[in-house]
């Protein structure tokens, strides 16, 4: 990744740019997959929505690794990557539910989850207990299994993958309660 995140940096484009880049493809994704509530074939909103999360996701690895090449990891930048993947992940749930791609149950469960995951994580750092990899399933796999199982071409795949993502962001706040309480209990 820092051979990757060296080419990115050459072009002189700030860390925040590609995290600005990573939200923005983030958007077009999710009006890509409500673009399945149109007479837009529903397996093309998938595929196209689910190629643009991708790389969505890669510029999101890539904005950190510009910073720490760059030298310039500020507190401003982590509040707006954390910020606009907030965002981008609504977006994202939003988009699926309006496509009618997934339950729009299923869909708010699966948002609500993922945003509990990313809330325990800033309640827990903000009383300083560090969770980063507690769980099973942070933002890059939830969002990988809505990328690549949303592809699979079957019409009830992406109403699978908001099921899956509940089910694994379910586990992982438990797993970050569970973790925060434990480490909070012997202070």
């Amino acid at each position: 990744m820092a051979r990757l995140g060296s080419s990115f940096a050459a072009t002189g484009l700030s860390a925040n740019f590609w995290t600005g880049a990573g939200l923005a493809l983030s958007i077009v994704a999710g009006i890509a997959y409500a673009s399945a509530a149109s007479e837009f074939p529903w397996y093309f909103a998938a595929v196209i929505g689910g190629v643009l999360l991708l790389i969505s996701g890669f510029f999101d690895m890539i904005d950190g690794s510009v910073a720490r090449i760059t030298g310039k990891i500020t507190k401003k930048g982590a509040f707006l990557d954390s910020s606009f993947d907030k965002i981008a992940e609504t977006v994202i749930f939003v988009g699926i539910a309006a496509g009618g791609l997934a339950n729009p149950v299923w869909s708010m469960i699966a948002l609500a989850l993922s945003l509990l995951v990313s809330y325990t994580r800033a309640r827990a750092e903000s009383v300083g207990v560090e969770l980063r990899g507690i769980g099973i399933g942070e933002r890059a796999e939830r969002l990988l299994i809505v990328a690549i199982i949303g592809m699979i071409p079957h019409p009830d795949a992406m109403n699978w993958a908001m099921i899956i993502v509940s089910i694994v962001a379910g586990i992982t706040l438990v797993q970050r309660i569970a973790s925060t309480s434990s480490k909070l209990s012997s202070t």
